[in-house]
């Protein structure tokens, strides 16, 4: 079933049905102020932090499970009848109300048609402000002169600790208060201590916020949620809007809410704008500064415009026309605008996620996300580098979580040698260089940056030492150990087991060291990589292959995982994909490799993470047994690693398989089974249900992913072959053979790159002929000398 359609021209996805199977979700703003919003105007806002910033109360996992969010209800003062104006929470009959919600690029916007009243509500966040507009537009459609009521609801927390505020009830109940200010409700937490409402990293302050609305006089108000909602009463049917004004109720202890009433009169085809804004600061001191200078549509509008210029100027870096329109709107919105989402809150925030333990960013997450991210933020990604760089240590590895605003490089406390995840800092040698190859800006590799516990290097240091520490703790075999964790979270091999996966991501990392290495001059430095890549090779020929695919991983204590000999976890997706990314395999184990995953672990929903699902195995190791069959990383289609299975099938020249396995995971193909895909069809989730699963198919975990870099990665550098170069721009596309060609428009260091690719051999792979504004050239490569502002470049197949 289909609940809403694409429209690229907008940068939208527009939900035109709002029974979705579960409320979807859209970001605004960013580590400032940011929040979620859903199709029912749910969702919640907080300040930097979403554990330790709160200021929108949200339960997670509860029922309705987005409520309350950022409400309007509308009551009309002649017939009693109510609403709201998004179509929950109070859920009026869908043949009588009429619902679309526009998710745009960091801003949501939802329209609706009941009782001969047009609303159109708008939400965003201004670029680098510390509020949020709720822009409410009312039109009467109908033929007569309406009397309505408006009010709006929100429920504050009472202390910007997120777990405090809903476990610590004992404490949280005594500390709020609220009152009418003017023509809004502030709000206060702590008020008899210091007041510190910028600083979330500190406790026992003083926090202020506030909610004003412009546009209508107030004539009314509530700040205590219970007396709004009601003791009996729920968010689908307040107390208030039942009995059709507010209490005029003040906060003292208990729940705050954000209740501001105003009476409204409309003549036939006459409309009126509210603007409401809430943020934090004082009512007084900064909500009505703020509410006079950008409480008002023409400021609202101008910074929306703002807004969508920024996110929309990046994100069309790339436009592609394919013969496969659902993967356009992946490649020319969606990827990308997910992307940058995850770059900008890794995975600290969504209706799932609450930012407890993890508001910072995860070493290998944030790394990870750069990758799709550079081509559209550049100097973004290179400061976000920075930072992680920073936060490496002298010894090679990583603090497993960073917090930007806590880290003090050359100061940070080392990390336990059994805290350390083996995959981390492998993850620099993909990053790296991709963002060097965008902007050509090689100079970084010379740039000094500090280490987090002591000392300084090199970028080219840092990623020498990455290496080095994978190199210098080696298990019983030669192969890198797996530590704590290598990416794989549920496996546990014991620190000195070995990790088959890392060991790939070293021979790639060695591979990409060396021709650094090069290009700056440093052939020692090469020599030593191709020296340490041959050791390796030796050490995986010796254990790693089992006959017709590559192992999982050895244990601390000899046990060899993913082999013939075992019923279980056979077949891992993860070594079959890396053994040919990284050039590990023989040209024979390549073809018995990636056969086996076609055969074993391919579904119509994508890859599975491993053949068969476990059971029986200690759950000691592999701790994938917690979940069932055929979930998450217990067989279950993961999709983080599908993209490496499409760009392993890239490097072997199989388009058709290649594009068969990103179409199986790409959201946009599931639009039209929506109800059976669940979460949102319109961007990446952590994982969906295999065959071993009764609910084979279903997905879980939207937004926050590993999986949008690396499709956005795989989509752009995989399938299309628009690859950046130090020298140049390449044009190497695998694509399914029946596709007749693709045009792309792609910027570039300055220029706009016009990209006709044309496959009229009927092929997958090879370039035969290349043109740059009508002069043929060698290879495949479009060389920088030749780039003018417009280049048009032509390739045949």
């Amino acid at each position: 079933m289909r609940y809403g359609y694409f429209d690229d021209a907008a940068f939208e996805y527009v939900i035109d049905r709002p029974d979705t199977p579960r409320p979807w979700s859209n970001y605004m703003g960013d580590r400032t102020y940011g929040g979620l919003v859903t199709n029912h105007a749910g969702g919640y806002s907080f300040l930097k932090s979403p554990a330790h910033g709160r200021i929108l109360r949200f339960r997670y996992n509860s029922v309705p499970a987005d409520q309350p969010g950022r409400q309007f209800y509308v009551r009309d003062m002649e017939s009693g009848d109510f609403w709201s104006a998004a179509w929950q929470p109070v859920g009026k009959p869908l043949d009588q109300y009429k619902s679309i919600a526009r998710f745009g690029t960091n801003y949501s916007t939802i329209e609706s048609d009941y009782s001969g009243i047009n609303h159109l509500s708008t939400y965003f966040i201004p670029m680098g402000q510390k509020f949020e507009y709720w822009l409410l537009k009312l039109r009467n459609d109908s033929a007569k002169v309406r009397r309505l009521r408006v009010f709006t609801f929100c429920e504050f927390t009472a202390e910007f600790n997120m777990i405090n505020d809903l476990l610590n009830l004992q404490y949280t109940m005594h500390i709020v208060r609220a009152s009418k200010v003017d023509n809004m409700i502030g709000v206060q937490s702590c008020g008899n201590l210091p007041v510190h409402s910028e600083d979330v990293s500190i406790g026992d302050v003083g926090r202020d916020w506030f909610i004003g609305l412009n546009g209508s006089p107030i004539s009314g108000y509530d700040c205590d949620r219970d007396v709004f909602l009601g003791e009996y009463n729920s968010f689908h049917n307040p107390a208030a809007v039942q009995r059709g004004e507010c209490f005029n109720s003040f906060c003292y202890s208990d729940n705050a809410c954000g209740s501001l009433q105003t009476d409204i009169t409309l003549q036939p085809g006459e409309e009126i704008e509210l603007t409401v804004i809430l943020g934090s600061g004082d009512a007084a001191k900064v909500g009505s500064k703020v509410l006079a200078e950008y409480g008002n549509p023409a400021k609202a509008a101008q910074e929306l415009a703002k807004l969508k210029d920024w996110w929309q100027s990046r994100i069309s870096n790339l436009k592609v026309t394919t013969p496969d329109s659902d993967f356009d709107h992946m490649v020319n919105v969606w990827n990308s605008y997910n992307n940058l989402i995850t770059f900008e809150w890794c995975r600290a925030v969504s209706l799932i996620y609450t930012g407890d333990c993890r508001d910072g960013f995860g070493y290998r997450d944030a790394v990870q996300d750069c990758l799709g991210a550079a081509f559209m933020i550049p100097d973004l990604v290179k400061d976000r580098l920075k930072i992680m760089l920073a936060a490496q240590e002298s010894n090679g590895g990583a603090q497993p979580e960073v917090r930007p605003w806590e880290l003090k490089p050359g100061q940070m406390k080392k990390t336990p040698d059994d805290k350390y995840r083996s995959d981390d800092c492998q993850w620099l040698l993909e990053a790296i260089p991709a963002y060097v190859k965008e902007t050509g800006d090689v100079a970084f590799y010379n740039e000094v940056v500090p280490y987090a516990d002591k000392e300084e290097g090199t970028v080219f240091d840092h990623l020498t030492r990455a290496l080095k520490f994978n190199l210098e703790r080696k298990g019983a075999h030669g192969l890198p150990c797996g530590l704590l964790a290598d990416w794989n979270d549920c496996l546990k091999l014991g620190y000195h087991g070995e990790s088959v996966f890392v060991s790939f991501q070293v021979r790639r990392g060695l591979e990409r060291y060396a021709e650094i290495a090069k290009l700056l001059g440093k052939p020692e430095a090469a020599d030593w990589a191709m020296i340490e890549l041959k050791e390796l090779d030796k050490a995986i020929q010796a254990i790693c292959w089992d006959g017709d695919w590559f192992i999982w991983a050895v244990g601390e204590d000899g046990t060899v995982y993913g082999t013939k000999k075992h019923a279980e976890g056979q077949v891992y997706v993860n070594t079959q994909a890396w053994a040919v990314m990284s050039g590990a395999a023989t040209p024979e184990q390549q073809k018995k490799a990636l056969d086996t995953m076609d055969e074993r672990l391919f579904t119509k929903f994508g890859l599975k993470l491993c053949d068969p699902h476990i059971s029986t195995m200690k759950v000691e190791v592999m701790r994938a047994m917690l979940f069932n069959a055929g979930n998450k990383e217990n067989g279950g289609i993961f999709s983080h690693p599908q993209s490496w299975g499409v760009l392993a099938e890239v490097a072997d020249g199989n388009g058709d398989r290649a594009y068969k396995y990103y179409r199986a995971f790409m959201p946009s193909a599931q639009n039209d089974i929506a109800d059976h895909r669940v979460v949102e069809p319109f961007v990446h989730c952590q994982s969906s249900q295999a065959d071993s699963s009764p609910k084979f198919g279903t997905s879980r975990v939207p937004w926050l992913s590993g999986t949008a870099s690396w499709a956005t990665f795989s989509a752009q550098q995989g399938i299309l072959g628009l690859i950046p170069e130090m020298d140049g721009f390449r044009v190497d596309p695998c694509i399914p053979r029946d596709w007749k060609g693709f045009s792309a428009e792609r910027k570039f260091r300055g220029k706009l790159l016009k990209i006709e690719v044309i496959n009229k051999s009927g092929v997958c792979t090879g370039v035969k002929k290349l043109t740059v504004n009508g002069v043929a050239v060698d290879g495949n490569i479009v060389p920088l000398a030749a780039m003018t502002d417009v280049t048009t470049v032509v390739a045949e197949m």
